[in-house]
């Protein structure tokens, strides 16, 4: 459920007593004129986000049952106790047999107004009572019950719920589109360092991330795909060394010469542990790049062009689209950054260091080394400044390991301490870390070859079509498809099950990565998911029925038991993606879309289709549920199957 403080809420950008414009106008003109004249004219004015009713005032959200519900209680509510302040009706769905809602807000309203003059309640049942009656008629409800200390039970309208589903059928799942308050986004995730191949262990940041863009854009905001790749640092003087010694001609040099990127780095970094020279010229050489000399400055592209080539393969085949800011992006305006925030008296000298203490942490954030350098929080701190400023993003979110998370938190207050975030964490604008744990191998430990190295990301997908293709031709598939169906479909069951495998999980815990479990078709897998997705497109087929005619000509009924349960699990679709929006959590919405297969699939062994009288409308509900799978998919990066 949506705790009533998750909601978010847009905030125009212009001067607010709350934020100074110069809290954020941070840079020195003297030193950085055009970054310091830019930043004077943005601020941030910090809005605490409205309630669940407040918002469903503001905005209707068409397919939100939850938000509809909570809109009439708070009509109640308010006539129960008139000019009762901070009251939000607490909506949630039920889980018994007495009703589809409950709204739970008796017996906190009996704790606050009992003893009170002139109160006639006589305890939390009463209250409940009180706000049943004041509940205003609504066609959406069919009955109402009290139960217990005062849990107000709602039973939807059979019917209300049939011309909704119609209605989706119709006007397209859009509608039921979440409609969150905050306008821009950033997504920070994948983050691979260039002349490293992508392994296992990005694959949790890369489709996690994925997945919660695709859902903010679907809840109708707009998503930055930030791809802050590691493609500045020190690093990069023993490649350019490596690479100078190897191709003297390097300018001509592409992939194919080079070879495997991974033992390139290898091999370079072993001349640079073992061989001094070699290391003093790779140190000159960070000098010289960072300086802006043409020859290193072309190396460096050449080598990360490379890598990028290599990176937008894997991409390309999970599916998954990011506009690349890397950390060298950021590095120019990096020094107006440190200035202004030590002109505010954040930065303060500590061991020889630059550094921002962070009240309740015993380690200070280092955002100038001891050498003059910068690292990891100089980047990050910059980059946040630029998502503020620059991208003006009302939520920044970075998807990255648990391990990171108190990096993060240092440097996300280290911003509030700067002014850049109001202190009320309720308020936008916020970053948020999305943390996530291990890969896990059979053996409990980090996922790795038998030879002990790091699985790359390309094998592992290899891997997974290699499987799905191979189990598609033992059911006989190659007999029947073409090669073409038959690659695709390994692509889509084995990639699938992949990204299944992981988001099906809570992010913050570990999990094993298991090629049996996660292929298997029996359970809460992405092939058993696709494959039932496939049957409901078989079913409507086999009717030889249009559906986009029966759309505008036939009606949806919901008398069946099973029908009705299947059609209240449809209209939650909306409410389960603002959850998982809200609280950043991809695994409920893989918990609703296997319910939804379970429920369709309970729903189909007792309520014949094809042949019986009520065929035009649950040929309608089949319909319905093929749509909200495939959207349900199409957020967690699934591509669907329609035969098997």
């Amino acid at each position: 459920m949506i705790p009533s403080c998750l909601t978010l809420q847009l905030t125009p950008f212009f001067p607010s007593p709350l934020l100074p414009v110069n809290r954020l106008s941070l840079l020195s003109s003297s030193t950085f004129p055009a970054f310091a004249a830019k930043s004077r004219r943005l601020a941030f004015a910090a809005t605490k986000a409205p309630s669940i009713s407040t918002m469903a005032a503001e905005q209707e959200n068409v397919g939100n049952l939850k938000r509809k519900l909570a809109k009439l209680f708070q009509l109640s509510l308010d006539a129960t106790v008139p000019g009762e302040p901070d009251i939000e009706p607490q909506v949630a769905a039920c889980t018994a047999k007495f009703g589809d809602y409950q709204c739970n807000n008796a017996m906190g309203l009996w704790s606050k107004i009992k003893g009170r003059p002139g109160i006639e309640f006589r305890g939390p049942p009463a209250v409940g009572q009180a706000i049943m009656k004041n509940l205003p008629q609504s066609e959406m409800i069919e009955s109402c019950s009290v139960a217990g200390p005062g849990f107000v039970n709602v039973v939807l309208s059979k019917n209300w719920m049939a011309q909704n589903i119609q209605k989706m059928l119709v006007d397209g799942i859009e509608t039921w589109a979440p409609k969150l308050s905050i306008k821009r986004a950033v997504v920070d995730f994948s983050s691979p360092n260039i002349a490293k191949e992508m392994h296992v262990g990005h694959l949790r940041s890369t489709i996690i991330g994925d997945t919660l863009a695709s859902m903010l854009e679907f809840s109708n905001v707009e998503v930055l795909r930030r791809n802050h790749v590691g493609d500045w640092g020190t690093q990069f003087g023993m490649l350019i060394e490596f690479l100078f010694e190897k191709f003297p001609n390097f300018e001509d040099v592409n992939e194919t010469a080079i070879g495997d990127l991974q033992a390139f780095y290898k091999e370079s970094k072993q001349r640079f542990d073992v061989d001094a020279e070699f290391k003093d010229r790779a140190q000159k050489a960070v000098v010289r790049l960072q300086s802006g000399e043409q020859m290193y400055r072309k190396a460096w592209a050449q080598i990360c062009e490379i890598s990028r080539r290599e990176f937008d393969q894997v991409y390309q085949r999970l599916g998954v689209h990011l506009e690349e800011k890397g950390e060298s992006f950021y590095n120019p305006h990096i020094p107006g950054v440190i200035e202004a925030l030590t002109n505010q008296g954040l930065v303060e000298e500590s061991k020889g260091a630059r550094v921002i203490f962070i009240e309740g942490i015993n380690i200070p954030l280092i955002v100038v080394k001891s050498d003059g350098g910068y690292n990891y929080a100089s980047t990050d701190m910059t980059a946040l400044w630029y998502r503020l400023n620059e991208e003006k993003a009302e939520w920044i979110i970075y998807v990255t390991d648990v391990g990171q998370q108190q990096h993060f938190d240092m440097v996300f207050k280290a911003a509030k301490r700067a002014g850049w975030f109001p202190a009320d964490d309720r308020q936008y604008p916020k970053a948020s870390h999305v943390g996530f744990g291990l890969v896990l191998g059979e053996d409990g430990k980090r996922f790795r070859t038998r030879s002990s190295e790091v699985v790359r990301l390309a094998d592992l997908l290899d891997e997974a079509k290699t499987r799905s293709k191979a189990a598609l031709i033992e059911r006989g598939k190659a007999a029947e498809w073409t090669e073409e169906e038959l690659e695709q479909t390994a692509e889509a069951v084995g990639y699938g099950a992949v990204k299944y495998a992981d988001l099906k999980n809570n992010r913050l815990t570990n999990y094993t990565f298991d090629f049996d479990q996660m292929l298997n078709d029996k359970g809460n897998t992405a092939v058993y998911l696709l494959y039932a997705h496939a049957r409901i497109c078989s079913i409507i087929r086999k009717s030889g029925k249009d559906t986009e005619e029966l759309k505008k000509t036939g009606k949806i009924v919901l008398d069946h038991a099973d029908e009705r349960v299947l059609g209240l699990h449809l209209l939650q679709f909306a409410e389960v993606v603002e959850e998982a929006c809200s609280n950043l959590l991809p695994n409920v919405l893989c918990e609703y879309l296997y319910n939804l297969s379970e429920n369709f699939t309970r729903f189909y062994s007792n309520c014949q289709v094809v042949g019986s009288a009520e065929e035009t409308s649950r040929l309608l509900l089949c319909e319905a549920t093929a749509v909200v799978m495939r959207k349900c998919f199409f957020l967690l990066g699934i591509k669907p199957v329609y035969k098997i």
